[in-house]
């Protein structure tokens, strides 16, 4: 097994440290980046590990290759074309995609990775920028059985949990439920806390007590106090939330679901976008209700 060569495409807050546990895992690992000084960066700090000018130098030889890109269209750009993922890849190669993306994309890869005898796992993240770097990830799956055996040693390297929840698609769609919760739970968190400081409360007294009850949350775990703080400059931004609820919504037409709460939600990060927090950490939601006089 450490004898594989993988290639991993996108070194963003998430990519970065994902291809690093990999290469100290003792796996000899490829990195891409459009920006090439990412790259370099990585190189330099995981010696021996090597970095290629395009998707399709990165993915020669490769029996696994990881990508983590922004959305749909960056996951286009990276696999197709004379310089894509898909055209160096070998037939029998795995190509897992950890980007949050649309189960259409999922399918639409499938299909072509298909065509060239090469496996294809749709495979989202949750666990934000900390996650990754900690190796505590969670990662769910969309696929077969086989190519998710082969690469679960893989995912071990990042992630605490990892689970094939279907065939391709049930991966981003069981992301797309994260979310969901995620966007009402960061939302009533938020209402909590502002009804706890215009009641007087000591609000770090209240999360301690509720933290230890029903109402505890990652959420409140690891954002109340800073929320509390109005201290935003962190975690996962508010432009990608959007992306990712924008998904979700989509499918909800597909499938028929009513999602009243997640689509006010949207609407409110909107708004956070609209004053100027698009970068701002999802907790942020938070200031729409302290803001108002």
């Amino acid at each position: 097994m450490k004898n594989m060569q993988l290639s991993f495409i996108g070194l963003g807050a998430m990519g970065f440290p994902m291809a690093g546990h990999l290469y100290r895992a003792g796996y000899f690992v490829t990195v891409y980046n459009r920006t090439q000084e990412k790259a370099v960066d990585w190189c330099k700090s995981h010696p021996g590990g090597e970095h290629a000018k395009t998707p399709r130098e990165a993915c020669e030889g490769a029996d696994a290759v990881f990508m983590c890109v922004g959305n749909d269209d960056d996951v286009r750009s990276v696999v197709y074309g004379d310089d894509g993922v898909l055209a160096s890849m070998r037939g029998g190669a795995v190509l897992v995609d950890h980007t949050t993306t649309s189960a259409v994309l999922a399918n639409e890869l499938a299909a072509k990775c298909n065509s060239q005898q090469i496996p294809f796992l749709d495979a989202p993240v949750s666990g934000g920028q900390a996650g990754a770097e900690n190796g505590r990830l969670t990662v769910m799956l969309g696929g077969d059985q086989i190519s998710y055996k082969r690469i679960a040693p893989l995912l071990d390297c990042y992630a605490q949990k990892h689970a094939l929840m279907g065939g391709v698609g049930s991966g981003q769609q069981t992301k797309m439920v994260n979310q969901i919760c995620i966007a009402g739970l960061v939302q009533g968190l938020s209402e909590a806390l502002h009804f706890a400081m215009q009641a007087g409360l000591d609000t770090q007294q209240v999360v301690d007590v509720i933290s230890k009850g029903a109402a505890q949350s990652w959420q409140m775990d690891n954002r109340a106090h800073t929320m509390v703080n109005n201290e935003f400059d962190f975690g996962f931004a508010v432009d990608w939330m959007r992306k990712d609820l924008s998904i979700v919504l989509d499918e909800a037409k597909k499938n028929n679901s009513t999602l009243p709460v997640t689509a006010l939600v949207d609407q409110l990060y909107a708004q956070v976008q609209k004053n100027g927090g698009g970068r701002f950490d999802t907790s942020s939601l938070i200031s729409l209700l302290n803001d108002k006089k």
